[in-house]
């Protein structure tokens, strides 16, 4: 596979991903009553959005015309899990933090991958601020989860 069609492929894998996380946050601020976790989860999922645009942007620049633009089968199956989970517990909070936060999980992995690849310098950067600011909403989810889990 040519360079080119490499970086493609990693950025298209982070759009999947991104896209995964928009609807995973989406569906979990439906499941939650806490209007501020709901802000959280709405934010995120908007983040996400507009992480998956800028992607989009770069592949094109880049010479494809068709970027990826949906999430992922694995994704889907997360967010059925969130459905699950939220309808079982009775938006239970910790619940829905804990799944939001095995979501993050993957992103952060994904991300991490994606800086192991050889990018150029402009979509390097783009990639290592969204990475610093997926790790960071990670770091929340997981401490608001751990915050939960000892109420």
């Amino acid at each position: 596979m040519s360079q080119k069609k490499e970086i493609i492929s990693t950025l298209n894998n982070l759009i999947e991903t991104l896209k995964d996380g928009q609807e995973g946050f989406k569906q979990s601020a439906g499941g939650v009553d806490d209007p501020q976790l709901k802000t959280l989860f709405d934010t995120l999922s908007l983040q996400r959005s507009q992480f998956a645009g800028e992607l989009q942007s770069e592949v094109v620049n880049m010479g494809e015309p068709d970027p990826e633009d949906s999430s992922s089968a694995t994704g889907a199956m997360h967010r059925a899990w969130i459905n699950i989970k939220s309808a079982v517990t009775n938006h239970d909070r910790h619940a829905i933090l804990a799944e939001a936060e095995r979501g993050e999980d993957a992103a952060v992995d994904a991300y991490d991958k994606a800086m192991e690849e050889e990018l150029p310098a402009p979509i390097r950067e783009i990639v290592r601020r969204q990475s610093t600011e997926v790790k960071r909403a990670h770091d929340k989810i997981r401490s608001l989860r751990d915050a939960t889990a000892q109420t």
